[in-house]
């Protein structure tokens, strides 16, 4: 299920998978960034957790609606009273030459929130796995 409202260019988007939130940032025209194993399909859902399992991933633009699948997805700029977004056209600029590339994944320390959020504030946050920087 989607959200209400429709997401903005730089947004991150949290989407709700059974035992964890998987995390993309929006680029627009219904278009995500994001970090999933090289074999992952979007819109895996629970057989995303092997994820947690790889210590690569890449970078993929797909539309938000496969990734989400049936999951619920909202925005959630949680970081935003705390840290300064960076300039939306940066954001998305960096995030779109990203993509197809690999880079390093840990679960604890360069997952999909991570990814997302040093996008947007230039700073890797998690709050899911990780103790955050003060």
């Amino acid at each position: 299920m989607s959200s209400t409202f429709r997401p903005r260019p730089g947004d991150l988007i949290e989407i709700q998978r059974s035992v964890y939130a998987h995390w993309a940032i929006y680029v627009g025209e219904g278009y995500v960034v994001h970090v999933a194993p090289p074999s992952e399909l979007a819109g895996a859902g629970l057989s995303s957790i092997m994820s947690a399992l790889t210590e690569r991933a890449i970078v993929k633009k797909e539309l938000l609606s496969e990734v989400a699948g049936t999951d619920h997805y909202e925005v959630n700029n949680k970081y935003d009273d705390r840290y300064l977004p960076l300039p939306i056209t940066k954001v998305v600029k960096h995030a779109l030459e990203l993509v197809g590339k690999e880079i390093p994944y840990s679960l604890t320390s360069k997952n999909c929130e991570h990814f997302v959020t040093e996008l947007r504030y230039g700073i890797p946050l998690c709050e899911q796995v990780c103790a955050q920087p003060s």
